[in-house]
This record gives structure tokens, sequence and C-alpha cells, in this order.
């Protein structure tokens, strides 16, 4: 398949030490990510757009979220970047639940570790679907691919 992506890159400067439960839900989300996705770009003013799968790298710069993508051969096909506004309260409300649910797998009884679990996956969903809106006309992602590259921004944020 073509229409994915082979390679993850997370520019790290000037972001802060992530707690080892972050920098877990990160190794996941990239590991989950590039096991299955479906990521493509979009024709444009009608030019071809070169065929995947792609490379992606993903970084803050200037307040912005940045994508930068290139072959599989490194060769960058674009590059485009995202107003951070719109993800602001979904990545606060999805760092208080992560919280909540890592302090609950330490004390809490199954039933109530569940609940909050559903919460957060409610409130991760909800990210995906901003990311998606967000990357319309410019990448083609379907949920769980939207899913995995909101768990990567929340990293991003973190710094």
């Amino acid at each position: 398949m073509t229409n994915r992506i082979c390679h993850i890159e997370i520019d790290e400067k000037g972001l802060a030490r992530p707690t080892p439960e972050i920098e877990q839900e990160r190794r996941v989300a990239i590991y989950d990510l590039l096991e299955e996705n479906s990521f493509g770009l979009p024709a444009k003013d009608g030019r071809e757009v070169p065929d995947g799968p792609y490379r992606l790298g993903l970084a803050i710069r200037e307040g912005r979220l940045v994508f930068e993508i290139a072959t599989e051969d490194e060769t960058k096909v674009g590059e485009f970047h995202l107003s951070l506004g719109p993800f602001r309260q979904v990545v606060k409300d999805y760092f208080q639940i992560c919280e909540s649910y890592f302090d609950a797998v330490k004390r809490l009884p199954p039933s109530q570790i569940e609940a909050i679990d559903m919460a957060r996956r409610g409130i991760h969903n909800e990210g995906a679907r901003v990311l998606q809106e967000r990357l319309e006309g410019k990448a083609d992602v379907d949920l769980d691919t939207a899913r995995r590259l909101f768990t990567l921004i929340c990293v991003l944020h973190w710094g």
C-alpha cells in the first residue's frame, strides 16, 4: 500500500523532557502508526502527487504544528503548518484525563479505571476529529491514523 507513513521523526528541539508515561504513549503511538495507517496527499491544482509511502516529520515551530512530508527515498514533497489554537483545549483535557488514568491504574479497582479510560478514549477521538478537520485538503487520514497522530501532537504540546 502506498498511501501510508513508513517513517516518523519528531523534532524534539525546545521540548521539555517527557514523563515516563508520556514517553510510553509516544512509543506506542509510533509503533501502532507504523504498523497500520492510512495517509495520502490529495492532488492540488492538477499537479500529480508523488506516491508514498511517506516519511513524516512533526515539529512545533513559531507556535505552529509543522508536518514535513517526504517520499520513502527522502525527497521532500510537501510541508504544511497548522495553528495550534484548535488543539489547545482538547490537548489540555487529554492530559488531565491521562493523569487521572495513570493515577487510577495505581490505586483504583478495574471498574473505575475502565470508566476513566472510556472518557480518555472519548477525548482522544475528539482530538482525532479536530486533526482530520485541520488536515482537510492537505492530507487524507483515517480515524485510527488521526488518533495516533493526535497522541504525537500531545507529546509535542508537552514541551
